[in-house]
């Protein structure tokens, strides 16, 4: 039994992490800013990345970290989670003797300029360097991420599309598993990234999300500009990688109910 620390437990991914880890037999543990009981077979430690007070006590005794913590476009806080709490985190770990820091990052971030992006670069630069032996694990984006953008865009009465942008959405249940496989395998000191079984154009996920969520919506095509959409448009944001993820963007959105 592997004693395995998750920051970020709380989020989409991190429940379902946890729950992977619970059901390959680990010793799983999680960091929380409050104090939580202990639930499902999961210990809460409390512990603040963006101070690092609790971080060296939640480290104790761990011989593998999870690094799912994130906070994405919340200006100089996510620097301070992001960067910061990484930094903080990196330190505990290495005096703690950690055996394996596993970071999850984002496919494309050294390819798409955009200024989430480029902190995540800046996260996995401070891994590398970190003094903790360690994989990066770049995900194309999330099924939930790709609704909630469309869910906003429906609410203004139109979704706006670029036709030849790809997306490839993968399932968190799949991400879960694959990252409880890398946390059985041990440290590769290398950037591997991990992606959904398939790509689909923007239009294509879009429709079929109309569709499933019987709405009705103006669909106007338009190509995106600047360095981001040639990006896009490049297929930066997907990844041929292999393993790839076996839950498809229509049968997430025929679980998924509204």
């Amino acid at each position: 039994m592997t004693a395995v620390l998750v920051t970020g437990g709380s989020g989409r991914l991190g429940r379902a992490v946890l729950k992977s880890l619970i059901e390959a037999g680990h010793d799983v543990r999680a960091t929380s800013r409050r104090a939580r009981p202990a639930s499902g077979g999961v210990r809460w430690a409390v512990a603040d990345l963006t101070t690092g007070q609790g971080v060296a006590e939640a480290v104790a005794d761990v011989a593998v970290v999870v690094h799912l913590a994130s906070a994405p476009y919340r200006g100089r806080y996510t620097r301070r989670v992001e960067l910061d709490g990484t930094s903080a985190l990196l330190a505990a770990a290495r005096k703690a003797g950690v055996r394996h820091l596993l970071y999850v990052s984002i496919v494309g971030v050294d390819r798409v300029p955009w200024g989430y992006f480029r902190t995540k670069v800046q996260g996995e630069r401070l891994v590398r360097d970190g003094g903790v032996p360690w994989t990066i694990v770049r995900a194309t984006q999330f099924h939930e991420f790709v609704e909630q953008a469309f869910r906003g865009m429906a609410r203004l009465g139109l979704m706006v599309v670029d036709p030849r942008v790809l997306v490839q959405p993968v399932d968190v249940r799949d991400l879960a598993g694959h990252l409880v496989t890398v946390v059985g395998r041990g440290p590769g000191g290398e950037v591997e990234e991990y992606g959904g079984p398939e790509s689909l154009t923007m239009a294509q996920a879009a429709l079929s999300w109309l569709r499933a969520r019987g709405l009705r919506r103006p669909v106007l095509r338009l190509r995106l500009p600047g360095r981001f959409g040639r990006a896009a448009r490049a297929g930066q944001l997907t990844t041929k990688a292999r393993p790839a993820g076996e839950i498809t963007w229509e049968a997430y959105l025929r679980r998924a109910q509204p």
